[in-house]
């Protein structure tokens, strides 16, 4: 089977997109695992995979594959990256899109450029819509892991996220705590850990461990989530610049019960195809 594909990138997140509204197209674990294979395949984080929207509303729904080959909920980058494409591909119809997920809708704004703003929904504290095992909500929670005791903030961007503050998060043990904290049994579903350094509460610098893709460049669902818990916690104002090791996000969130607004780029790499 051979498939065209265009390669992506959100600030270096980088994504490998197949394009099935015209044609059906099913992608096993071990294909994705072979395509997001830097040295074997394309190479990639996530792979996407547009299809037809599931109702009249939406422009398309879309489906996120990690390099692991497991199937997730949302991805930051990755639905910016769809909505340029669908605009270079002369798809869109206008600049409003709605973007479909197995989680729900995203609605995209096109910007000038390679801008793209994006309505990543009400972030959710309740631990069984994260899910994450505790008895009740609270802002921080204790977590046993590697033999010591963390502290971090939980909450769902449509995806499960953990946040822990740090002085510096060059010097912060993204590579080992995050794999020890992704399949944490307190998280039945895993979750991606954001390592937050506040600058001051308009700036911040993150790194984030994503949960079967390992640490990335960019994840814009984790920028999203450490504003918020950022914001939880008294520390962060309405609007931060979030500085990820891939470039900057402009990250937007009001109060509890309003949607986080995100603003960054997105980027066509290349394109090719690939026989599976």
């Amino acid at each position: 089977m051979r498939l065209a594909f265009t390669k992506m990138h959100g600030l270096g997140n980088d994504f490998v997109l197949f394009d099935a509204l015209n044609q059906p197209l099913s992608l096993q674990p071990d294909q994705v695992r072979r395509i997001a294979d830097r040295h074997f395949g394309v190479g990639c984080d996530q792979v996407l995979l547009i299809e037809p929207p599931r109702n009249g509303k939406a422009d398309v729904y879309y489906r996120i594959f990690n390099a692991d080959g497991s199937e997730v909920e949302h991805c930051g980058n990755g639905v910016r990256c769809v909505a340029r494409y669908l605009r270079d591909s002369g798809r869109a119809r206008g600049d409003e899109l709605v973007l479909q997920t197995v989680n729900g809708e995203a609605r995209v704004h096109l910007e000038s450029g390679d801008r793209v703003r994006v309505n990543m929904g009400a972030p959710r504290f309740l631990p069984a819509d994260i899910p994450f095992l505790a008895p009740q909500r609270a802002p921080r929670y204790d977590i046993d892991v590697g033999g010591g005791t963390v502290t971090i903030g939980a909450v769902s961007m449509g995806n499960p996220h953990a946040v822990l503050l740090v002085d510096d998060v060059e010097k912060a043990p993204v590579t080992t705590l995050g794999p020890q904290l992704e399949r944490h049994p307190r998280f039945p579903q895993g979750v991606n850990t954001g390592f937050l350094q506040i600058l001051d509460p308009g700036h911040a610098r993150l790194r984030v461990f994503e949960r079967g893709a390992g640490e990335t460049l960019a994840c814009g669902t984790g920028a999203c989530a450490a504003v918020a818990v950022g914001r939880l916690w008294g520390r962060l104002q309405r609007e931060v610049d979030v500085q990820l090791r891939g470039g900057h996000l402009s990250i937007a969130w009001d109060r509890e019960g309003e949607p986080v607004w995100m603003t960054g780029p997105a980027e066509r790499v290349f394109e090719g195809h690939i026989d599976l």
